[in-house]
């Protein structure tokens, strides 16, 4: 079964990290929420004080397929400062596991590398953080093994194409069917 972390990080955005968690888990995808904080607790960016599976710390990233990062300010830049974020990501991505990031997180790749020669979406503003990227305004763009997506708004389109990518699109059209979504 296809494992996928979910880097959850205080001023996280809570829709855009709990919405993936809560489509892949309704497809019985296997998705570990990951605080990059010493505990499992996680405060979002909106107040919204929430309890991750385990710490960056306690992680064997061996049994994992797949990263997610979600977005929301101060969480990217968080997430951007940590290095076994970085590590992972860039691992991830050289051995063609899946790396994808939604809103602001984008960003995190672009300056990590991840992004050169790719095509990449992210939150208006953060265009320029996406290095080497051919920059679109989809709301969630497929290069690969890298999944970009524009933010809160998308969140929904982005779990789909998680799943499309994880599993299949059969399945994803289906979810979507059930959650009433399109």
């Amino acid at each position: 079964m296809c494992k996928t972390g979910i880097f959850m990080a205080d001023g996280c955005e809570e829709i855009e990290g709990l919405t993936i968690v809560d489509l892949l888990r309704r497809v019985n995808l296997d998705i570990v929420m990951i605080s990059i904080n010493k505990t499992t607790s996680v405060t979002g960016s909106h107040g919204i004080t929430f309890e991750a599976d385990t710490t960056f710390e306690e992680v064997n990233f061996d049994e994992f397929d797949a990263v997610v990062l979600p977005g929301g300010i101060p969480g990217t830049p968080n997430l951007g400062a940590h290095e076994g974020v970085n590590r992972i990501i860039r691992e991830f991505a050289k051995n063609n596991k899946l790396v994808s990031a939604i809103c602001a997180a984008p960003s995190v790749l672009g300056e990590a590398g991840l992004l050169e020669g790719k095509k990449a979406t992210s939150y208006p503003g953060f265009e320029d953080k996406l290095i080497g990227a051919s920059v679109s305004t989809e709301p969630v763009v497929v290069d690969g093994n890298i999944i970009t997506s524009r933010g809160m708004g998308t969140a929904i389109d982005f779990g789909l194409a998680i799943i499309t990518y994880l599993k299949d699109a059969d399945t994803a059209a289906e979810l979507s069917k059930k959650i009433i979504y399109r």
